[in-house]
């Protein structure tokens, strides 16, 4: 893949460039890789910054809904909107399953709306490992905000998380027996839990999932980044499109609360060490799967394991003292 002039295309807003650009960061090849960390440090000096939106929830409480009625009213508003849905992947094929421009038709006819269906390639709590440098490459493009949708599986909440600047839950309406359902660590991530389907006949419903919930958040230990009344709970109905500027004014009063607090530039910093953490960690663990010399000495302890010659721990040990031994040269301290 050519990534001549590709920064450009990009920054200058053209679609086929943005495609070809996160087609790239996906790319395992060894080869794309180096080029697509090149790219993304060449988006990264444009400077410009999107509201990056995590979302969850679980499967059929209309993310997609939300999403497309959200997107269309910021689209309303003169703002640029692009959606990263991971979606599960084939385990067969590794492509994606879902399609999310099939279930966000009105959004993804917009001329200022983008949609990428991302596989999650295997990768754990299903989301792509290169989607947080997709989410880069949406932000050079001039997008004002990125939508990252879970497929709300595992432990994908907390993945996005450590890349998005808000992070919604979004819920079905149901008894007050729901609230043992949603795990309390997904909840201390929350920064707005938004009870979906508060229309019709399920509007009652919605109401006391809502005041549930609001109960349980004040029961929640306070987070220094979040001003006195949040996280919060609250009540929206996608496919009616009521209660969405609220919550939008709630996201943009958070966000701008983070920012003038200082706690927005903190929190992005930590994101990218975190990042740079888990970068080495892959690195590490492809290394043990693709060099062929660490290869072989998996087989061989792991078979020195099986015949009882040595204890696990003392395996692992050796494993690592030979990843060190093998590893790259000291970095030499710049400056």
């Amino acid at each position: 893949m050519d990534g001549n002039g590709l920064a450009e295309r990009v920054i200058a807003g053209e679609r086929r460039a943005l495609a070809q650009a996160i087609t790239l960061v996906e790319s395992r090849r060894a080869d794309h890789r180096a080029e697509a960390m090149g790219l993304v440090a060449d988006l990264a000096r444009t400077g410009r910054e999107a509201l990056r939106i995590g979302l969850s929830g679980t499967p059929g409480v209309g993310k997609s809904t939300f999403i497309e009625s959200l997107g269309l009213m910021l689209v309303d508003q003169g703002l640029r909107v692009a959606v990263l849905a991971v979606d599960p992947s084939s385990a067969r094929t590794g492509g994606s399953i879902l399609g999310d421009k099939t279930r966000m038709e009105r959004l993804s006819r917009t001329p200022h709306a983008f949609i990428r269906p991302s596989p999650s390639q295997t990768q754990l709590g299903g989301v792509a490992r290169r989607t947080r440098e997709a989410v880069s490459v949406c932000e050079a493009a001039g997008f004002d905000v990125v939508i990252i949708e879970t497929v709300g599986v595992g432990q994908s909440e907390t993945v996005v998380a450590e890349m998005s600047d808000l992070f919604l839950l979004l819920l079905a309406p149901g008894g007050g027996d729901e609230l043992q359902g949603v795990k309390r660590g997904i909840m201390e991530i929350a920064d707005l839990i938004l009870v979906n389907k508060a229309d019709g006949d399920l509007k009652p419903a919605a109401t006391r999932t809502c005041a549930d919930y609001a109960g349980a958040l004040r029961l929640l230990r306070k987070r220094p980044e979040d001003p006195k009344d949040f996280p919060k709970a609250m009540m929206v109905s996608a496919m009616q499109a009521e209660g969405l500027e609220t919550a939008w004014s709630e996201m943009q009063a958070l966000a701008e609360w983070r920012k003038q607090s200082g706690h927005w530039v903190m929190r992005r910093a930590a994101q990218a060490r975190h990042w740079f953490e888990e970068d080495v960690r892959q690195g590490l663990l492809a290394r043990l799967t693709t060099d062929p010399v660490m290869i072989a000495q998996m087989e061989a302890l792991g078979q020195a394991v099986i015949r009882g010659e040595l204890t696990p721990g003392h395996a692992a040990a050796d494993m690592l003292a030979a990843l060190g031994q093998n590893g790259p040269s000291p970095l030499t301290k710049v400056g």
